[in-house]
């Protein structure tokens, strides 16, 4: 088994300061203890589909059966519980596993364990669209 890390920030301003990447990163390293290797996607946002994630797409590639991408937290994987489904779909198909190192039910595929996973997904989709009502109004409040 070999496990590989995924980090993702948003925006360029917080892959600048690599303070969210280096969070991660230590988060998933005392999960693991051993990573074989780390793939960054910076500066792209949650919502943004596998197909223009260039590191993720890196990582998936690299996978073998009995494999393992640790993330810190699922939300890094996406905001949007239907890119997430896809990225899953495509760890799945080569026999390999995302784990939480936050946990977030990802320790098994039992029925509550997929439960945790699916409210976790929708609530990182929740926070997504928050943020995105609370900018809207204070750019409407700056005009």
């Amino acid at each position: 088994m070999t496990t590989y890390a995924y980090l993702r920030v948003s925006t360029a301003q917080q892959a600048e300061s690599g303070a969210g990447l280096d969070a991660q990163h230590d988060a998933c390293l005392r999960f693991a203890g051993n990573l074989e290797g780390v793939y960054r996607d910076e500066g792209v946002s949650g919502k943004t589909g596998l197909d223009k994630r260039p590191a993720l797409l890196n990582a998936i590639s690299q996978l073998r059966k009995g494999d393992v991408i640790v993330v810190a937290k699922r939300d890094r994987l996406g905001r949007d519980p239907l890119v997430i489904a896809m990225i899953e779909a495509a760890v799945t198909r080569k026999g390999a596993r995302i784990v939480s190192a936050a946990g977030e039910g990802t320790d098994s595929d039992s029925p509550t364990d997929i439960l945790m996973r699916r409210m976790v997904d929708a609530f990182g989709e929740y926070e997504r669209l928050v943020i995105i009502a609370r900018t809207k109004a204070a750019l409407g409040a700056k005009k």
